[in-house]
Formats: structure tokens, C-alpha cells, sequence
């Protein structure tokens, strides 16, 4: 019998784990890439970019850090050796095509126009005549191939390819401009010295207060200095940590084990959970101001009116912490002039730089980076070439995946790695896992009302904890419940430690789940 052609879309961290796991359990992958190495956002990022995550949780379960990288958080090169040293390991490398961009994907089979009730019609990973046509541009040749196969995998990633740029009135846009105006997407591509070359002795404003913006804002204030102040732009503040222990506390004894993930309500929970959780909220909001204290007094936060309104905890569930290494160096540079910020719901352009709409400063500017993000979603649904498809992807505020992989009513088609957590590494694997025993046949997903039905109650979840930002669709602070619903499908225990206690207060992370 043939072996089941999988295609897979990217070769970032999700699709080097989703080739691993098909070729594990005997499937054909093949990995379409369009740039000329692994790494997806690792592959280009600007100079100073370090891991955001602690290490031990983001790293590849039977693929350990090497002794010889000792730094806690380790720098972009030092991430995308590791990453390369897992796929040479793992011979994932000959199942790779770079220089290889996806054009689109349609659907040739069999879908009955009326509504499915179960997954593919059938509760099955493969229709018995429903194939994917996969149109691939070899950037390399110039030439266009389409590949038919039997299944889909998109590890396509929410921060990369179709940048956001606001949208601004008409001659109040970036065509008004003089300078230079481009994303941090063009910024991260450049080389490094050419990056630095291209900002020194410039007035540069940066449009957003990420990580990737306030890296960008500290590498212009090292560059030139308070005779060329770099300006930040930004809506709203988020909180920062300068390390990951608050008042000695490792952060994932707050928020990385399962007593933590008993002050919080739980889509599918039953009534037992919502009342200890509801009972354990003081708890919760307890540990969340302990945390803030810290921060506080590590970070001169309220002498640079850059203290959130939203509390940590709900910042954390939306994955919006970020991780400030040499925060003493950040605040010295706005102490300087290096860095100057300011805060505005709205700005324009004008010829010689932006207007701060709200009280008409203009700020003279040579360079404009929009440090503002990409747009995920609307990356995902292009690669449909189906409308119906597109339509199922944008129909909800968020994409509507059951258990973050699969949409109950695209066929033979899977998702990795678009939603949001604290270790995107540790999620990835456990989807890539789920996908590929879904795939061999170890379990069956349950009926689309089913699966829809649980999607509502992650919405819900997503709303309430994340606001406005439910289309992230993170799940973090609740790793370890979302994995363990993960490991229910696959017939594996989710309790992997030693005993009631140590499952209950230890922290978790990907070797629990090898």
C-alpha cells in the first residue's frame, strides 16, 4: 500500500515538528518552504532578538539544549542552530523544498452540499477519492508545480509574511512622507550591519511598543545615541518582566502548574472546577498583584506613566507579557534621551515626519518602522482558493479550530501553530503529536455539532480573558488544561509526574509530555 502524501506548509518550528511526527508514524511528507532555510520568524529577526521564553520550557521534548548554551534565554542564533540540530537529527531536511511558495491549495473531492455531521463526512483523516491540489512557485527557477496529495498541514505562523500597517485618511498616509517608511518585517531582512547602516544618524520613529519594537527602539538609541533620540509610538502599555522570578518565585510555579490553572474557569469545566475557581478568585488576583509589586519596584514604571490599566494575569492569559532582558539598559536610555515615548491612540503623516493627533505635535522623523504586527488571518485564508473555505476560516472573530488543529468543516486539512501561548515550541509538538495520530487512525474527532459546541466554549474562554484580543486565540495559562484534553484524544495519561502533589504544584513542560 502507498504511503499517504502529506503536504506541509512551512518550515518553521511547527513544520519541522509536524514532518517529524508523520514520518513517525509512516506517512510521506513533504515540506514546502519558501525561503532558503528552516527557522520560520527565526530564520530573520533583528540583531538583539532573544528567546522570550525560559528555556527549559522551549525546547523540544526528546530534543534537549546543548550543555554548551548556558544563557537562560538564548539569542537568535543560538535558537536557529538549535532548530537546525533538530531537523539534521531528526533527517528532516530531505523532505524539505525551499525556495518553494505556496500559491494556493483547492480542495478535488467529494463535499456534499449539504452540511456535514460528521468530520470529512465520514469521521475520517482521508475521503476515499478526495485529494489537495497544491500550487508551489519554485522561486528558484522561476517555474510553477502543482502537487496533489492527501493531506494538508498549514504551519504558516500569525507573525510573519502580510505585514499590518494602519490605515490612515486620505494625504495623511505614509505616501506624504519624505523619508522612509517600512515594517519591521523589511527592518528583520535586512543584514545586520546593513540594518545599522540604514538608521545611523537618522530620526527614527518606531510605531509600537512589542518586543519587536522595543528591540528595534534599543538598537536606534545604542546606534546614535540622545543626538539622534529614537521615538516610540504606541496605543497602550503592557507589562514587562525583567525576569522571570517575582519576588524569588519562578513565574511557572504561578502560572505553569495545575493548582494555577484551578483559579481559572475552564471552557468544558464542570460545576466542581467553576466553583473552586470562583471560590480560589481572590487567589487569583492575589498572585497577579504579587507580580505586579515586583515589576513595580524593578521597573520605573509610574515615573514614565507606562503602568498598565489591565491587570498581569489577564495580560498573560492574552500573551501580551513580554520579556525585557537589560531592562536597566531600556529605562537608562529613556533616562538619556536616547528613547523618547509617546503614547496616542492615533497619528498622521505629514512631509517631514508624523503629527501626534491628539494635541497636533509634530515629531520630524527620516525613518518610520511600523513595529504593529502582521495579519495571521487574512495570510491563512488566502492560501484557499475556494471561497467557501476562505469564508469558514473569517467567519468568527477568531479562526474556528477545534482543538486548535482542525475546522470542522474543511477536509483532509490541519493547522498548526496559529494560536497563541507562553511556549509556542510546547504547544506546536502536542498538536503535531495529535495530528499525526489523528491521521494513523488512534482516535476519531467527534461529531461537527460536537466539535463546534467545544469551539464555543474556547470562544467564550477567549473573550472573556483576552478582550479584544480573542483572535490571538491564546491559550495561555491554561497549557496544561488545553494539553491534557490533547493527551484524553490520544489515549495517553496526562498525569506524567510523581505522585498527587508534585502534579498539583510542580511546573509543566514539554519533558512531561515526551
Amino acid at each position: 500500500m502507498d504511503k499517504k502524501q502529506i503536504a506541509i506548509v512551512g518550515a518553521g518550528i511547527s513544520g519541522l515538528l509536524a514532518c517529524k511526527y508523520c514520518l513517525s508514524k509512516g506517512f510521506n511528507p513533504i515540506v514546502f518552504e519558501s525561503e532558503s532555510d528552516i527557522g520560520g520568524v527565526w530564520a530573520k529577526t533583528i540583531k538583539t532578538t532573544r528567546l522570550q521564553s525560559a528555556k527549559p520550557l522551549y525546547q523540544f521534548s526528546d530534543f534537549p539544549w546543548p550543555s554548551s548554551v548556558t544563557d537562560i534565554f538564548p539569542t537568535q542564533q543560538q535558537t536557529l542552530d538549535y532548530l537546525r540540530s533538530y531537523a539534521t537529527h531528526f533527517d528532516l531536511i530531505p523532505h524539505i523544498k525551499f525556495h518553494s511558495r505556496v500559491n494556493g491549495i483547492s480542495f478535488n473531492g467529494p463535499i456534499s452540499s449539504d452540511p456535514w455531521s460528521l468530520w470529512n463526512g465520514i469521521r475520517e483523516p482521508f475521503l476515499p477519492e478526495g485529494k489537495w491540489n497544491v500550487t508551489v512557485h519554485d522561486t528558484g527557477n522561476d517555474s510553477i508545480q502543482v502537487y496533489t496529495v492527501d493531506f494538508v498541514i498549514l504551519c504558516l505562523g500569525r507573525f510573519k509574511d502580510v505585514p499590518n500597517i494602519p490605515e490612515f485618511a486620505a494625504g495623511k498616509g505614509p505616501k506624504v512622507f519624505q523619508g522612509h517608511a517600512i515594517h519591521s518585517m523589511d527592518y528583520a531582512a535586512m543584514d545586520h550591519d546593513k540594518a545599522a547602516d540604514f538608521v545611523r544618524g537618522k530620526r527614527v520613529v518606531v510605531v509600537g511598543f512589542g518586543k519587536t519594537g522595543l528591540d528595534i527602539a534599543r538598537e536606534c538609541s545604542s546606534i546614535n545615541g540622545p543626538e539622534h533620540p529614537c521615538t516610540l509610538v504606541y496605543r497602550r502599555d503592557h507589562w514587562k518582566l525583567p525576569d522571570w522570578s517575582p519576588w524569588g518565585i519562578p513565574l511557572t510555579h504561578l502560572y505553569l502548574n495545575r493548582f494555577s490553572e484551578l483559579l481559572v474557569h475552564k471552557p468544558g469545566e464542570g460545576f466542581l472546577l467553576s466553583l473552586v475557581a470562583t471560590l480560589l478568585s481572590p487567589l487569583r488576583w492575589g498572585v497577579s498583584k504579587l507580580v505586579e509589586s515586583h515589576i513595580k519596584k524593578k521597573l520605573p514604571l509610574a515615573k514614565y506613566n507606562m503602568v498598565p490599566q489591565e491587570s498581569f494575569s489577564k495580560e498573560a492569559r492574552s500573551s501580551l507579557i513580554i520579556y525585557l532582558p537589560d531592562s536597566d539598559d531600556f529605562f537608562n536610555a529613556i533616562e538619556k534621551g536616547s528613547i523618547k515615548l509617546k503614547k496616542t491612540p492615533r497619528f498622521s503623516f505629514y512631509d517631514n515626519g508624523i503629527v501626534i493627533e491628539k494635541d497636533n505635535t509634530h515629531i520630524e522623523a527620516d525613518i518610520v518602522i511600523f513595529a504593529t504586527g502582521f495579519k495571521g488571518v487574512e495570510k491563512l485564508k488566502d492560501i484557499f482558493e475556494s471561497p467557501t473555505f476562505r469564508h469558514f476560516i473569517v467567519d468568527s472573530p477568531r479562526v474556528p479550530l477545534y482543538r486548535e488543529c482542525i475546522h470542522p468543516r474543511i477536509p483532509q486539512l490541519a493547522v498548526i501553530g496559529f494560536s497563541d501561548s507562553l511556549s509556542n515550541i510546547y504547544t506546536s509538538e502536542m498538536r503535531s503529536k495529535w495530528v499525526a495520530a489523528l491521521l494513523e487512525g488512534a482516535f476519531k474527532p467527534p461529531s461537527v455539532d460536537e466539535m463546534q459546541k467545544d469551539i464555543e466554549g474556547w470562544d467564550e474562554y477567549m473573550k472573556e480573558s483576552a478582550g479584544e484580543y480573542h483572535y490571538r486565540s491564546s491559550i495561555a495559562a491554561l497549557e496544561i488544561w488545553y494539553n491534557d484534553q490533547l493527551c484524553k484524544d490520544m489515549g495517553m495519561n496526562p498525569l506524567r509526574k510523581n505522585g498527587l502533589l508534585a502534579n498539583l504544584f510542580e511546573p509543566h513542560g514539554p519533558m512531561d509530555y515526551a
